[in-house]
């Protein structure tokens, strides 16, 4: 699988990433082990988890697999931190809160140190120079080697991202920001894109298949193994079930049919390719999911294809988002 860099810094990672929301919980350890094993054979290298992935049971079953099934320095292994598990206070980006979280989150994992730590969300009340502190104690200790954000609009990036580059003494740079992207869900080109391709801050998307929807499983019915069937996962997928996203569902359809492929693989190398893109995270029921996703590698959409798309799930950007003089 193609490496990328991760934003404007030497760490290189899969361009396809593999995410571990359901681990767990609704991915077993049978099933993670043969998802993580398919990867790592594919070349794979981005794994995304979180510590309330699962309650923490993600990053616990993750920290099992490695080394028993793949080596550590095979893997960049990335988590988050940041998001609570209280109804008053769904994140808390304090340094005291983010950095305990961290030391959870590497007895579980069974490692001295992540590759890519990232905190969760924005936190309103938490003044950001405290919680950027916390990615510049964690990088400073060993504990992480990169940092990213996830979450985090335009301004909230893009004012992260400058402190870290011009507040006086030793900083780390922002290497990431995870963000959901897909052609279903592209809120992000308006700011967040724009400053991290600015700033030098790479893009990891979440959802690159807008919630499952893309792959067009969900046009006649909802599957009863699927995502949008569960309980848990049913208010997750139904955003995307309506008018709109059926259209553009079609034009993916007739897409993959052109290229004699699936729906899965035009939508998720879309996304792939966007500018300022480095690796999409794809979460997966079971390995034989996650290798038709793998199997995206050897397709490049043609020019055409891709333009086609984009007038299709184009959002509508006015004022002030495009100059001003051409309104």
């Amino acid at each position: 699988m193609e490496q990328r860099h991760l934003g404007r810094t030497g760490l290189r990672v899969s361009r396809i990433g593999l995410g571990t929301l359901t681990w767990g919980r609704d991915t077993d350890e049978h099933d993670a082990a043969d998802q993580l094993k398919a990867f790592w054979e594919a070349g794979g290298t981005l794994v995304d988890t979180a510590d309330v992935y699962g309650g923490g049971d993600a990053e616990y079953l993750l920290g099992q697999l490695v080394e028993r099934l793949v080596p550590r320095r095979d893997l960049v292994i990335a988590t988050k931190a940041g998001s609570v598990p209280d109804p008053d206070r769904r994140f808390d980006g304090s340094r005291g809160h983010l950095l305990a979280a961290l030391d959870a989150s590497l007895e579980r994992l069974g490692t001295d140190y992540v590759d890519l730590w990232q905190v969760h969300a924005f936190d309103l009340e938490t003044p950001l120079d405290e919680t950027l502190q916390a990615l510049d104690i964690a990088v400073g200790s060993g504990r992480a080697r990169y940092a990213g954000v996830s979450n985090f609009c335009g301004w909230q990036l893009a004012k992260a991202a400058t402190w870290q580059l011009a507040s006086p003494g030793i900083r780390t740079r922002l290497a990431s920001t995870q963000m959901e992207y897909s052609l279903l869900q592209r809120g992000v080109e308006r700011e967040v894109l724009p400053a991290a391709i600015d700033l030098g801050v790479g893009l990891l998307p979440s959802s690159p298949l807008g919630r499952g929807v893309l792959t067009g499983k969900y046009q006649k019915a909802t599957p009863v193994d699927s995502r949008g069937a569960s309980e848990q996962m049913a208010p997750f997928v139904e955003p995307y079930l309506d008018e709109a996203a059926s259209r553009i569902v079609d034009a993916v359809r007739t897409a993959a049919d052109g290229l004699a492929t699936t729906p899965l693989e035009v939508a998720l190398a879309w996304v792939r390719d966007r500018p300022g893109v480095v690796a999409p995270i794809v979460g997966a029921r079971n390995a034989q999911q996650l290798t038709a996703a793998l199997s995206v590698e050897t397709l490049s959409l043609p020019d055409e294809i891709c333009q086609a798309l984009d007038d299709v799930s184009a959002p509508v950007h006015r004022y002030p988002d495009q100059d001003w003089s051409t309104l």
